[in-house]
């Protein structure tokens, strides 16, 4: 019996997660409790008497967690975007792991709505500046993808026209039967051919929101959860942050999108988001990797009225072109 019975469920995840905390620390772990964060890795929370706690995260996907250390590393070193710093990361028996400090704090997911409109305000203009860093200094040569190649962060695909029309259609084309009435006019539209064939490609975080962060006496502490980063041009990125922090968690969205857009503008110029791109951002957002509507707001809507949001959001972007 190991300090990860019951955590993780077969021997080999207990065997990775075991050399990937002996990669970590020489002390041994006080207590494990599992963390139910994201849906394709598994990760816990290991607490120790004598040094601070780490988060441990596996995934049978070794391309995920190998990238997604990677990335952590350069923002870090970087930008100003508080990440948690990568104390290992590696594979064993064909798992891949990664260990990195423990950053305390409370969920911004469970706490944005409650929070006065200055203190909403503040935080995306926080998450705009946040994503202008990332453009400004995360630059790629394609689009699509990342994976590490050599030790560096290289995107996948080639062509820019290819890539961003398959991404918004595969978004759209996956969503359920009760976004019918839109379907037909959010295809059209994400697949027209963009007028540039080759735009800059910056870091596409395309899970960058407050449901991700961890605040502490005011300020964001962390953004967590950068797996299977992409590179795509700042416009898509921009859309998906802005749908993802100004309309998730209330009604009248335009203050927080001022403020998003103000925070970016304190590193670099805005890009130039059009209707396209929003509607790819929104159906992609509007469904989770399982397949499952996603609920906005907090308390969380229930699916028919989470649909509804989604829906509607589309509909106005479509009937406004």
């Amino acid at each position: 019996m190991t300090a990860f019975t019951g955590v993780f469920a077969d021997d080999a995840s207990r065997r990775a997660a075991e050399t990937a905390l002996a990669a970590a620390t020489a002390e041994q772990p006080r207590a494990v409790e599992p963390l139910g964060r994201g849906n394709r890795k598994q990760t816990a929370l290991v607490r120790f008497d004598d040094r601070g706690p780490v988060v441990l995260q596996l995934c049978d996907e070794q391309t995920w967690l190998r990238t997604e250390s990677v990335l952590l590393t350069r923002l870090r070193r970087e930008t100003e975007v508080p990440v948690p710093p990568v104390l290992a990361a590696g594979v064993s028996d064909e798992i891949a792991f990664m260990v990195t400090a423990y950053v305390p704090g409370t969920d911004l997911h469970g706490r944005f709505s409650g929070l006065s409109q200055g203190r909403q305000r503040h935080l995306s203009r926080g998450f705009g500046r946040y994503l202008g860093q990332l453009h400004d200094r995360l630059r790629f040569d394609g689009y699509g993808p990342i994976a590490v190649e050599s030790g560096a962060l290289v995107a996948q695909a080639g062509d820019w026209q290819r890539w961003c029309a398959g991404y918004g259609r595969t978004a759209v084309e996956r969503l359920p039967p009760a976004f019918d009435p839109v379907r037909e006019a959010s295809l059209e539209l994400v697949t027209e051919r963009p007028s540039d064939s080759a735009p800059p490609a910056r870091l596409f975080p395309w899970d960058f929101r407050p449901g991700n962060a961890v605040v502490a006496d005011g300020r964001i502490t962390a953004i967590l959860d950068w797996e299977a980063p992409m590179a795509a041009r700042p416009a898509l990125s921009a859309a998906k942050a802005e749908y993802l922090v100004a309309d998730w968690y209330v009604t009248d969205p335009e203050p927080l999108r001022r403020a998003f857009v103000a925070g970016y503008e304190t590193v670099r110029e805005y890009p130039d988001v059009r209707p396209a791109h929003r509607v790819a951002a929104i159906a992609d957002s509007a469904v989770d990797s399982t397949g499952a509507v996603t609920n906005p707001r907090y308390p969380e809507l229930d699916r028919e009225e989470a649909v509804a949001v989604h829906r509607e959001a589309l509909a106005n972007l479509l009937s406004s072109r």
